[in-house]
């Protein structure tokens, strides 16, 4: 997608918001909003969980920057769902103001915990049930 595309990205374009209270010590947010809503949404519980996501990719696109004292809001859909894999599409706001900051995306890949391979079944239910919900219903005209 072309950066002028993303750069037209607003809040209700996301399935999931997290307030994020940026501190003095913060340069950059590594991959909180999705690992917080696998685990609040999805019954993920990292240390433990039979699976777990690899980044396999990542990219992202810079448009204007946020600092302390102000709240980034981190948004956070699902623009492709496949049997193992999940393509996240990741978009910064301040707090108060409606341009979109950045808007990157990853791709994790759920391999099995002892194999660290992809599970032959595809990733567990409850992580796919939870992205389903985020998923982004995109027309093919």
């Amino acid at each position: 997608m072309a950066p002028q595309d993303l750069k037209q990205r607003r809040r209700e374009d996301y399935g999931y918001i997290l307030d994020y209270r940026t501190r003095w010590s913060d340069n950059d947010i590594y991959d909180s909003v999705v690992n917080t809503y696998l685990i609040e949404e999805g019954g993920m519980h990292p240390p433990t969980s039979a699976q777990y996501g690899l980044i396999v990719h990542s990219h992202g696109d810079f448009f204007g920057s946020i600092a302390f004292p102000a709240v980034a809001e981190l948004a956070l859909r699902v623009n492709k769902l496949g049997k193992s894999s999940v393509t996240y599409e990741v978009a910064l706001f301040e707090r108060g103001v409606e341009e979109v900051k950045s808007v990157g995306e990853l791709i994790h890949v759920f391999v099995e915990r002892e194999t660290g391979r992809p599970a032959s079944k595809g990733m567990d239910s409850k992580f796919r049930d939870a992205l389903q919900r985020i998923l982004v219903k995109q027309s093919k005209l």
